[in-house]
């Protein structure tokens, strides 16, 4: 009969759940170690494994991580952009869910939340430049209103193609 022995796992420490003092996080994604069975050359008649720790370790970045490096990389402009665009597709969305056609619904909360994300790049940047909370509501008022409105970007794709198949017909 053959026994496992775990004997120089090496466990991860807790972090320090205080506060951080600055206001940038000292995470960066999730530390990966994987352990691999060695074999002690003094106990191999009883086949014994024991598992040591990793040499080298593997540093993965979350998705959001990756998504908000790409979103704090644009500028303002293209950021108010981009969430007209996001706003019309989710718009769009909720009219496919009433018409009852197919959608996929996960894709009213991944919108959303990049929405917010995006929103919530703005709002920093408003906070380095001073804008306190009270201007910051009455330009998004005025950005707002002067928003041009115009067909999200799935629905120009529709209509492109609709218009290439009716080219394709009459030609």
């Amino acid at each position: 009969m053959t026994s496992l022995s775990i004997s120089g796992v090496i466990f991860p420490t807790k972090p320090n759940l205080a506060k951080p003092s600055s206001s940038s996080s000292t995470f960066h994604g999730v530390r990966l170690a994987r352990m691999r069975p060695t074999r002690c050359p003094s106990l191999s008649s009883t086949r014994v494994a024991s598992y040591s720790s990793p040499s080298p370790s593997v540093v993965v970045m979350s998705k959001t991580d990756e998504e908000l490096k790409e979103i704090r990389t644009k500028s303002t402009e293209e950021l108010n952009e981009e969430i007209v665009d996001l706003k019309g597709e989710l718009f769009m969305l909720r009219l496919q869910r009433s018409a009852r056609n197919e959608f996929k619904s996960s894709d009213f909360r991944l919108m959303r939340k990049r929405i917010a994300r995006m929103l919530t790049v703005k709002r920093e940047r408003e906070l380095e430049e001073g804008i306190n909370k009270r201007l910051s509501r009455k330009l998004d008022r005025k950005w707002k209103k002067s928003i041009v409105p115009r067909p999200p970007p799935s629905l120009k794709k529709l209509q492109e193609e609709e218009a290439a198949a009716e080219a394709k017909e009459s030609a």
